[in-house]
């Protein structure tokens, strides 16, 4: 298929929770279905996948109920395959969506089976992705806005400002890009985003996970605090008063109305694995993972990395950014051998500077807001180009780590 495997993943709706059934007669279309199963945009629908076409299905659904989508997959002639739906359609259920996998791409035949109420017909053989799109197509409204994009921020290890990274990503995505734009602090006992934006609101993102039943577009909007005309964020509370053991699926009513209302979603997530945070960085359209160069962060970041590459076959690779470089006296692993070692090359590479992160910090300001003219805007303006897909990664991993590579090189010289 044509385009950017991330690019054109990152434009499929996740399918809702529904059920599909199969009926496939070969096992080609079986083996396409199954591996989309473990995709996860795919991860809230119920799949079973039988084989038998149509023939199958009319039989099994005799006795049984129907799901929400049954997919048949048949190479019958056009009349056969015709009494074959219309014997189905004795035992649909209302509500039951049907879609038809052929191998003839025919539109006289495309026009009579929609005439007959079948959903979508589909011309074999096709991709994963296409099979994900398509079941997601089914529940998706032709006419409205694609859903919002997410893009998961962490860190290798703590201390090497994910989070100052995250926020200052989507400042640039809000003024820059000028996205509506939320940023999810899920870091509860000890986030920054209030710090950071100089915020201090009363409600945040605890309300949410704790008041569960109460999750609705209305309440997530009270709980956010305006930044600027298209920043928000969902703060943390930072208070250590419970304890915070949260549930893998403990974020999913949040994200889906997040996705239904916001243009761009940036998760700070924090620096643990647990259920609930590799679901929330798996389930992402974009990932980005921050580290410094020294080993702990290497050992991690390719343990994450690894991990992410092999539970998203569909999606893009992660995003690397090297934060933190050039700490006088400290020895460090050359971002060339860090990018060997973990087999991602990175998007950016920044340089240390605790004087203007620090000043920012403390006023609770962004690096653009303190210093306009200083580059590393720059490079946190293509971050946020590439991870909202307005710039192409190839394009951006030069102009990013020149800046840096050329400052080492005037040093060796000197």
């Amino acid at each position: 298929m044509n385009g950017t495997p991330g690019l054109e993943a990152a434009q499929i709706a996740p399918v809702p929770r529904i059920s599909v059934q199969a009926f496939c007669e070969t096992q080609d279309i079986a083996q396409v279905i199954q591996e989309a199963i473990q995709d996860r945009r795919m991860e809230k629908a119920h799949v079973k996948v039988h084989m038998g076409g149509a023939t199958a299905a009319i039989e099994a659904y005799r006795i049984a109920p129907t799901p929400n989508v049954i997919v048949l997959e048949s190479a019958a002639e056009r009349d056969d395959l015709l009494g074959h739906l219309e014997s189905l359609s004795e035992f649909c259920d209302p509500g039951t969506k049907v879609v038809v996998i052929g191998r003839v791409n025919d539109i006289i035949l495309y026009r009579e089976l929609m005439s007959r109420g079948v959903s979508e017909y589909v011309v074999a053989p096709f991709t994963v992705l296409d099979f994900i799109r398509f079941i997601s197509q089914l529940y998706t409204n032709t006419g409205s806005e694609r859903l919002g994009k997410v893009i998961a921020v962490t860190g290798a290890k703590g201390g090497v400002g994910a989070s100052a990274i995250a926020h200052n990503i989507a400042w640039a995505v809000a003024r820059e890009l000028e996205i509506q734009t939320v940023i999810v602090d899920m870091d509860l006992g000890f986030g920054t985003a209030g710090l950071d934006f100089n915020q201090d609101p009363p409600q945040g993102i605890a309300e949410a996970v704790f008041a569960p039943e109460r999750i609705d577009t209305n309440f997530v909007d009270r709980l956010l605090s305006k930044c600027s005309e298209k920043l928000s964020i969902l703060a943390a509370p930072a208070t250590l008063d419970r304890v915070y053991d949260l549930s893998e699926t403990v974020f999913d009513s949040l994200i889906d109305i997040l996705r239904a209302t916001t243009p761009c979603i940036i998760l700070d997530v924090p620096h643990m694995w647990s259920a609930w945070t590799r679901r929330q960085i798996i389930g992402a359209d974009e990932v980005i993972l921050v580290a410094a160069p020294d080993l702990a962060n290497l050992r991690n970041a390719k343990s994450i990395l690894d991990t992410i590459r092999a539970a998203r076959p569909n999606d893009g690779r992660p995003k690397l950014v090297m934060n933190m470089l050039g700490v006088p006296k400290r020895p460090e692993i050359a971002v060339g051998d860090f990018a060997k070692a973990v087999d991602i090359d990175p998007i950016a590479a920044i340089a240390f500077d605790p004087k203007l992160f620090g000043t920012a910090a403390n006023n609770g300001q962004m690096i653009s807001e303190i210093e306009p003219a200083h580059k590393i805007n720059e490079i946190i303006k293509e971050l946020a180009r590439i991870s909202t897909g307005r710039l192409e990664t190839r394009k951006a991993k030069r102009n990013l780590l020149e800046p840096f590579m050329a400052r080492l090189g005037r040093k060796r010289a000197s």
